[in-house]
């Protein structure tokens, strides 16, 4: 029984060794696979390496908006956009100013400017009167006061005298405002027409510029009995 056990045991010991011609074409294969991998992998490491250097310029706009995104930051979203703004302060005078408007949108953080959706500013004097100036649009530097107004410019005088152009620039400290397109004004003296205007001391004083045309009408006197 111990004899054919150690009889079995070193027939299963080890591998078969092939030899003649299987084991030369064996030995053929490895040689040209081994070849192969020799010339192969130096030829993929050359295009993974090209790859690295040319992957940048093939996606340039990738790169950068993932560079912009992770400079991107909450607090700086809340100050891009806000609903009903309202802008106040004074001047040299102590005299108040307000700005308001539908929306405003940061377009540029340095000089605090803001585009604004149906401005509105409010100029008044020492004595509570002033003028109302409102249009389509504006842009508004906080950092010097300046409000430029364009599209369907309307000035309302508490007088009861208005004018309507399409572009106008205020300066909300000293209450001053210039217009350079044609302008119409009318009130209970009659209308006024011109190229442009000039405004000073929040509508205390107002200048039609270029050729300009006023229509005056007279209060009928009353009669005497």
């Amino acid at each position: 029984m111990s004899q054919r056990l150690t009889t079995v045991s070193k027939k299963f010991s080890g591998p078969r060794q092939l030899v003649g011609p299987a084991a030369r074409l064996m030995q053929l294969r490895y040689s040209r696979f081994v070849g192969l991998m020799k010339m192969a992998l130096p030829a993929v490491a050359a295009a993974l390496l090209g790859l690295i250097f040319v992957w940048p310029r093939v996606a340039p706009r990738d790169e950068a908006f993932q560079l912009a995104f992770a400079n991107f930051n909450l607090k700086a979203v809340d100050t891009l956009s806000m609903t009903k703004p309202k802008y106040y302060g004074t001047d040299e005078k102590n005299l108040p100013f307000t700005v308001t408007a539908d929306t405003a949108t940061q377009v540029d953080p340095q000089n605090m400017a803001v585009a604004l959706e149906n401005p509105v500013a409010d100029l008044t004097r020492k004595d509570g009167s002033g003028i109302v100036i409102n249009s389509d649009v504006g842009f508004f530097r906080q950092k010097d006061g300046t409000l430029d107004l364009m599209g369907h410019v309307d000035l309302f005088q508490d007088s009861g005298y208005e004018m309507h152009t399409d572009s106008a620039r205020i300066e909300t400290g000293p209450g001053n405002a210039t217009g350079d397109e044609p302008t119409h004004g009318h009130g209970p003296s009659g209308t006024i027409e011109g190229e442009g205007f000039r405004l000073w001391e929040r509508g205390k004083t107002i200048l039609f510029t270029g050729k300009s045309k006023a229509v005056l009408t007279m209060a009928k006197a009353k009669a005497r009995p």
